[in-house]
């Protein structure tokens, strides 16, 4: 249905959220190396629980092998740096999310590599730095999923 794509991922917890999510949702995930945990990370596995069995999860050495595997999806960047709003871009199935590392989000010239309409962001107060990774994404997922009718959904 969708892809999730994991830049260089730092904090255990988010990435275990995130693949609990994917899992409950029919998204499959896909993390950028070099990452900031080990995948059989305890942190990683307690917040995933028992769901890395359902989903699809696949990782990529690099950027440039991931931006291959996705050339022929509609791929959008995420970011506090973007002017589009998420809710105002019309989804389709096989759409594509990209995310930076907690702490320092996608590298400027990564994010600048997308067309404006391809980049987009979650709404916060000005003051706000950013929303916690996991929150973001299933921000996301969600409002594209809802677009689509909530597929597969129950």
């Amino acid at each position: 249905m969708f892809d999730v794509v994991l830049y260089q991922p730092e904090i255990p917890p988010n990435t275990g959220n995130i693949i609990r999510l994917c899992a409950n949702s029919g998204v499959r995930l896909h993390l950028v190396k070099p990452l900031g945990f080990s995948l059989d990370d305890k942190q990683l596995l307690r917040a995933g629980l028992d769901y890395h069995e359902f989903a699809t999860l696949t990782v990529y050495e690099s950027w440039a092998e991931c931006a291959d595997h996705f050339k022929a999806h509609r791929l959008f960047a995420v970011s506090t740096r973007s002017t589009q709003r998420y809710d105002r871009v019309a989804y389709t199935e096989g759409d594509a999310f990209l995310f930076g590392p907690e702490t320092r989000g996608l590298p400027a010239a990564l994010l600048e590599s997308f067309a404006v309409e391809r980049r987009i962001r979650v709404p916060m107060l000005p003051e706000s730095r950013s929303l916690n990774l996991s929150n973001a994404v299933a921000v996301v997922v969600y409002e594209a999923w809802r677009q689509v009718g909530f597929t597969n959904g129950l």
